[in-house]
């Protein structure tokens, strides 16, 4: 390479270019005027031996005027000095004398609007997923793919991959503005490539970073994200989407099966890989149809790269993890399940990211998405850091995120994670390790305006979803609407019943009788928010045990017990969500890395367990009385809290229409005789459910189809039946 002339560049051009910390190189790279006669089409290519513009009317070298990569070449004629953008085309000579004909990437004017721009810098852009990120498209006639990141201290931010050798010395990005945000387009650059930005930091630290925006995204060690076009794919469930729109979830059933992808079922003889999307959406909606289930909530599909963390620390917010396929293949299984009448909830997780170098921590050198205050930055508990809700691009990030899966994926609700540790500046911390907020208080007024207005903006925009809380606290008002003082949730996690229920299941029947109160208080507050009661994976990892394992004494009394309590969960008030694996009774704990254990419907007992749940989901979408007035005190009645001697408990759900279900619960392993209970209404009562029958696994003592009330006053009741309870057992019988 010979030198044959200097650059023309101002010294304030020159030199930031070859460092590589020019934040604008597209103002001084390409064709650039010099006059109205004149310009320069000027080229960076390190490495290059020669550069050749080919022109439509002939071939022209560009002198190197910078042994670094700088070529130039000065134009005086008009005619091509008027030429046009798309016109050239560059022709690069490396130094095994190998030529490659391309685009000039600094040839293209920005395709991001100052608009756009602006609604980012305010915070409101909630499309910004649509040009932030990596998205192909024809640019003049040029086909390559877009890139755009917002990095507002970074001196300098390149795109690399393996259309680059990974190489920042190409590929400089310009900054657009004041807004922070860095954007280039690259012809060439197909579906498929990977990449990173390697970002130059305040201080001249070099970072790869993943990108914030993408849309498709590797989850081993090598981290990178891939170009991914989410324009093509063609949905069927259209039907869903139109009445999802109209629905009133308060009053539908909705019973949730919880699911983590990698271990609902796994492939042994293919070295135990857990099932793809599109194997998934053969068999988990063949078997949540056939369950009976109304809705599937995924653990967090977000890409995350530590399986431990069952992907509640994401790296890649806007990536499904790509561990099971490509972003259209999970399109694919939320498509399936719509059609086959499943809602789909996916965990969603805005309280904290983790901190791998790739990603967003010190994303340009400086805390950019967490918060930059010692005392609100991270969650010691988990080593995660914590978003900086009053940062409008971060915020707009966030909600933006909520919209995308709502939008681009059809997805019909957010649980969202760790809501208490978002509300409440000295969550996990002692005295002195927090932060007051500017009135002196606890909570903290950036994260309750942002959830405020998350939840305000979601439902707005898209009719019929579903914001839940995974709230622990008794924060007020967190599912009531944000104009009626609540945090605009639709739904709460009842944590309460949870633990209460649980707690008095767990023990021995004989110590029950002292513990009336833990099955009695929920109704206290059970229609202070709209509750979804849950036995989660929470309840079944870090040492807890299985469901089945929580219940007390032998084994027969294991599985009557959790007989019982399912069957009493399904007929309280409040939406219904069971973990994987509860319904088939497992016996040992959850592992994220092995497969539920199948293997058990071999046995009667566990067959059972499944049958009861299936029956206990049909009836609870048979039976009105189950969720017409599922959140109003007039769809509840206490017949009988006080029999704690026997532990024996007893509540009407009704309708509208006058069709009540009682549901009767017996706590002990003894059969409660000519046990009375007073009825509404005179007439008969058929036994609709019985969780002690024999296809259930139970001991099936005697019970006729039908009792007949008569008129003995009991229980505050005119009318009562005399019924047999048997041992361990849930009863619903529908009133006449």
């Amino acid at each position: 390479m010979t030198l044959k002339t200097r650059s023309l560049l101002p010294n304030d051009d020159l030199y930031p270019l070859l460092e590589l910390r020019h934040s604008d190189p597209h103002r001084i790279l390409g064709f650039c005027p010099l006059s109205a006669s004149e310009a320069v089409l000027r080229v960076w290519y390190p490495g290059a031996q020669k550069v050749t513009w080919m022109a439509p009317w002939g071939t022209f070298d560009l002198p190197c005027v910078e042994e670094r990569g700088l070529f130039e070449l000065k134009i005086k004629s008009p005619k091509l000095s008027s030429a046009s953008q798309q016109d050239y085309i560059l022709e690069i000579t490396d130094d095994n004398g190998a030529t490659r004909s391309l685009h000039d990437p600094y040839a293209f004017d920005p395709q991001i609007s100052d608009f756009d721009l602006y609604l980012h810098a305010e915070g409101r852009d909630w499309e910004s997923y649509k040009h932030l990120g990596a998205h192909p498209r024809t640019v003049e006639g040029v086909a390559g793919t877009c890139f755009a990141v917002w990095a507002p201290n970074a001196q300098r931010v390149s795109v690399v991959g393996d259309f680059n050798n990974w190489d920042g010395r190409f590929h400089l990005m310009r900054r657009l503005g004041s807004s922070g945000v860095w954007e280039i387009f690259i012809p060439e650059v197909a579906e498929g490539a990977h990449y990173k930005y390697e970002i130059r930091g305040p201080h001249g630290d070099l970072f790869l970073k993943t990108d914030p925006y993408g849309i498709f995204a590797q989850h081993d060690l090598r981290t990178a994200c891939m170009v991914y076009d989410l324009g093509r794919y063609q949905w069927s469930d259209q039907n869903w989407m139109a009445v999802r729109a109209s629905k009133n979830s308060y009053c539908e059933p909705m019973s949730i099966y919880e699911v983590h992808l990698g271990s609902w079922r796994r492939v042994p003889e293919d070295n135990n890989r857990p099932l793809s999307y599109l194997e998934l959406a053969d068999q988990l909606v063949a078997y949540v149809k056939e369950m009976g289930f109304t809705h599937v909530e995924f653990m967090p599909v977000m890409e995350h790269p530590f399986e431990g963390s069952w992907g509640y620390q994401v790296v890649n917010f806007f990536a499904p993890s790509s561990r099971f396929g490509k972003p259209d293949d999970f399109r694919h299984l939320v498509d399936r399940l719509h059609q086959a009448g499943i809602g789909v909830i996916l965990d969603w997780v805005p309280g904290h990211f983790p901190r791998d170098a790739h990603g967003l921590r010190q994303f340009d050198g400086t805390p950019l998405y967490e918060h930059d205050d010692p005392n609100r930055a991270e969650h010691r508990d988990w080593g995660t850091l914590i978003f900086n809700y009053a940062r409008h691009e971060v915020r707009n990030f966030l909600i933006a995120n909520a919209l995308y899966w709502f939008s681009e994926y059809h997805i019909d609700g957010l649980r969202v994670d760790a809501v208490a540790s978002m509300l409440y500046l000295d969550y996990s911390r002692k005295e002195g390790e927090w932060t007051p907020n500017i009135f002196g208080g606890r909570e903290n007024l950036e994260a309750v305006d942002f959830v405020k207005s998350c939840n305000e903006i979601c439902y707005s925009r898209h009719p019929g979803i579903m914001m839940i809380a995974e709230e622990s606290t008794a924060w007020p008002a967190v599912s009531k609407p944000t104009y009626d003082g609540g945090l605009g949730f639709g739904f709460k996690w009842n944590m309460g019943w949870m633990n209460d229920s649980l707690r008095y299941i767990s023990r021995s029947s004989i110590h029950r009788k002292y513990h009336q109160g833990d099955i009695t208080f929920s109704m206290l507050y059970a229609y202070h928010e709209h509750f979804i009661l849950v036995l989660s994976h929470d309840e079944v990892t870090h040492g807890k045990g299985s469901l089945l394992n929580k219940m007390p004494e032998d084994d027969w009394q294991k599985f009557a017990n959790l007989r019982l309590f399912l069957a009493w969960m399904w007929g309280h008030p409040g939406k219904k969500l069971l973990f994987q694996g509860g319904e088939i009774a497992q016996w040992r704990e959850w592992n994220h890395d092995q497969s539920l254990d199948w293997h058990l419907l071999q046995y009667a007992p566990h067959q059972g367990m499944q049958l009861l749940v299936k029956e206990l989901n049909k009836l609870y979408r048979q039976e009105p009385a189950f969720s017409l007035l599922d959140d109003e005190g007039a769809g509840f009645e206490w017949i009988d809290f006080n029999d704690d001697q026997n532990s024996v408990w007893s509540f009407l759900r009704k309708s509208p229409n006058g069709s009540n279900i009682i549901v009767i619960v017996n706590a002990t392993p003894v059969a409660r005789y000519g046990y009375r209970l007073g009825v509404p209404k005179h007439g008969r009562y058929k036994i609709i459910f019985n969780s002690d029958a024999g296809c259930f696994g139970g001991r099936e003592m005697f019970l006729p189809p039908s009792i007949d009330a008569d008129q003995q006053h009991s229980h505050r009741f005119w009318n009562s039946i005399v019924i047999d309870l048997p041992p361990l057992s849930t009863l619903y019988l529908k009133a006449p």
